[in-house]
Formats: structure tokens, C-alpha cells, sequence
């Protein structure tokens, strides 16, 4: 997800709230828009989670479990 799209996706949502509205195309856009920003969101987390270490009292390092 890039600073254009991002820019997009506030551009779509400040035309929602006026008078005209979006038009279909641009509600499919914005659909789209903040889906792929959602899975973004989503591998930037995935991706922070996977790096974490826990340290125990013993000064043991070991990666988070993941859990089912």
C-alpha cells in the first residue's frame, strides 16, 4: 500500500459525506481500496508478531508460539 492509494482512500471517503456522493465505480474502488489496505495492515502486523522474542527469567529467548 502506497502514500497514493492511502491519499485515494481519504479522497473517496471526504466525497462520500458530500451532497453528490460516490458514484458505483468509485464505491467499487473504495471496496477495493481499503481491502487491500486491510491485508496490508494485516501483513505488517503478521510480520511484527513473528519477529517478537520472549526473554524468561532464566534470560531464555524464544519466538512466540503460535497458537491455534
Amino acid at each position: 500500500m502506497n502514500s497514493e492509494q492511502i491519499a485515494r482512500i481519504n479522497e473517496l471517503a471526504r466525497k462520500s459525506r458530500t451532497p453528490e456522493g460516490l458514484t458505483d465505480e468509485e464505491k467499487a474502488e473504495q471496496a477495493s481500496l481499503r481491502q487491500q489496505y486491510v491485508e496490508a495492515m494485516k501483513r505488517s502486523l503478521r510480520s511484527q508478531l513473528d519477529n517478537i522474542v520472549v526473554v524468561d527469567e532464566n534470560g531464555n529467548r524464544r519466538k512466540l508460539q503460535k497458537r491455534g
